[in-house]
């Protein structure tokens, strides 16, 4: 496959892989309803910070476990003049930008600092991916062909589901283009695994709208028949029962070379299927009565209208920046923020995953359309779905979340919790004292470095058990703070060995112990079938 070469690729090619791990530090005031003890984490997410960071904050918690991502990057016209710093640890890279941001229309190498600035993000969102998930890149032509192939070598061409065109413009106004007048942009459409991908479309009709009235019958579509009698289903002596002909002989299902056969369906059902024109009986070719079911084109086998669902066009012409502006300033009374999407686009391309209760995230939040679109779907549909925000500006909280809180109030309800980030999850740092995360954020931690798993709950139980996997046990025994870890009650000791080592029998499998330290030799310990990692540096490597 073709990839594309930018200035910049080789130092920042892993740089996704080097990001340290941070904590989220939550905001009980500015959570909405505001709260006087810290709020949880399990629900929709608002965090002030660097998105890169954010996201390799939220991949213990939720690799594998996003559903829908809709991102609006900087389109880099070259007028935005947006700043590139990664802090990627390299002189080369420090050198090339040093003096040379913000990047704009003047910076002849602002395509090479936007692909180096989208690169690692777009690896860890895809980390964060469902394998049923599908990600939604809004931009126009300044960074579109090098944008689709990124995406290509990221997410892989065969995951590519669509490049959808949006109308963004009203009638037929001005133009900032200078030959044809331009009224579009793009947004390209991947999947975390094609084959996998939840991509719902519009128009389904649901049977319960029609009666046994001829506008049903067309819905039904062209039908064949199919015997009801089998005997290739498991035989259940319920299903075989006589069946009344026309001329009030029984009919019994017919044996094939010997072996039982019974009915596909039941004597109710059959009765349901006769009084609705789904079953025929009729003699075949030799005489015999046969019964025989119809199988509709748009009926399932029950004689269901199935879903029917009609592919939506790759062309958006329903919804305007003018209707978002003009949405924004009636929510605040004023006008706050330019050129956001309209909520009611997001919510197209987030109705797209079938899943009312999909984690939904956006890393480059803006005003926060993408809650407001989540919002309002669950209030249309019942559904439950969760947002995840992230924007490093500073209107994070004046704008992005205030939108949100406004949008609440005006009834689509919700809540969300603000966040910041925190420290990072380092060695050194934990060695002092300086940085010791809290319980659930260490074990997180030590889950996803260990198996890529985001487990949804983490609880800590006898003997500091808190996670198993098909082929392990975990166990964590900490507390953050340094006078208990420099204690005899933060070892691995013998009562504790000889405790795990009676689960291990039970389980079957082997365990993992982080603690910081032990008093009984590994000699031992591998006999017990527990494998020791030694705090805190067991937070920079794989057992």
């Amino acid at each position: 496959m073709p990839t594309l070469e930018f200035k910049g690729k080789q130092i920042i090619y892993a740089h996704h892989l080097t990001v340290p791990v941070r904590a989220l530090d939550t905001h009980p005031a500015k959570s909405f309803p505001p709260q006087k003890s810290p709020p949880e984490l399990d629900g929709n997410l608002i965090i002030h910070g660097d998105n890169l960071h954010a996201l390799k904050a939220l991949l213990p918690r939720y690799a594998g476990r996003v559903h829908c991502i809709y991102i609006d990057p900087p389109y880099n016209t070259g007028n935005e003049k947006w700043i590139y710093n990664d802090n990627v640890n390299s002189p080369q890279m420090r050198d090339w930008l040093k003096g040379k941001n913000p990047v704009d229309g003047e910076d002849l190498e602002r395509h090479d600092k936007w692909l180096c600035m989208m690169w690692p993000r777009l690896h860890l969102l895809r980390e964060l991916l469902a394998e049923d998930g599908v990600i939604f890149v809004s931009i126009d032509d300044n960074e579109l062909r090098r944008l689709h192939m990124v995406m290509d070598e990221v997410f892989e061409e065969r995951n590519f589901i669509a490049n959808l065109v949006w109308q963004n413009k009203e009638g037929g106004g001005k133009s900032d283009s200078k030959f044809f007048r331009i009224k579009h942009e793009y947004i390209l459409c991947y999947a975390k695994n094609a084959p996998d991908a939840a991509i719902a479309s519009v128009g389904i009709k649901d049977a319960d709208r029609y009666t046994r009235s001829d506008e049903y019958e067309k819905e039904r579509g062209k039908h064949q028949l199919i015997k009801l009698d089998s005997a290739s289903i498991q035989y259940s002596k319920s299903l075989d029962y006589p069946i009344k002909s026309p001329d009030g002989t029984n009919i019994f299902p017919a044996k094939r070379k010997g072996k039982n056969a019974c009915w596909r369906w039941s004597r109710d059902k059959l009765q349901w299927g006769i009084r609705n024109g789904f079953v025929v009986i009729r003699k075949n070719k030799k005489g015999e009565w046969s019964v025989y079911t119809k199988q509709y084109l748009n009926c399932d086998s029950d004689g269901n209208l199935k879903p029917r669902r009609l592919q939506p066009l790759g062309v958006i012409d329903e919804f305007s920046t003018t209707q978002s502006s003009r949405a924004i300033e009636e929510l605040f009374g004023k006008a706050v923020f330019k050129y956001s999407k309209p909520s009611e686009l997001v919510a197209y391309f987030l109705e797209r995953h079938p899943n009312k209760d999909a984690i939904i995230l956006d890393s480059f939040a803006g005003s926060g359309t993408t809650a407001h679109a989540a919002l309002a779907l669950n209030k249309s549909d019942g559904g439950n779905r969760k947002f995840i925000l992230v924007e490093c500006e500073d209107y994070a909280d004046k704008v992005t979340a205030e939108r949100v809180r406004l949008a609440i109030k005006t009834g689509l309800g919700g809540r969300f919790t603000y966040c910041t980030l925190g420290k990072e999850i380092d060695a050194e740092k934990m060695l002092t004292g300086e940085n010791l995360p809290d319980y659930e954020t260490l074990a997180r931690h030590l889950v996803w470095l260990n198996t890529g798993d985001s487990p949804k709950t983490i609880t800590q139980r006898k003997d500091g058990f808190f996670y198993e996997t098909n082929s392990r046990l975990y166990h964590l025994i900490y507390e953050p703070n340094l006078e208990f870890l420099r204690s005899a009650d933060s070892a691995l000791d013998g009562d504790r060995a000889d405790r795990i080592a009676k689960k291990v029998a039970e389980k079957g499998k082997p365990a993992v112990v982080f603690a910081a330290a032990k008093y009984v030799g590994q000699k031992e310990l591998t006999k017990m079938n527990i494998t020791f990692a030694a705090l805190p540096f067991a937070v920079e490597g794989v057992v």
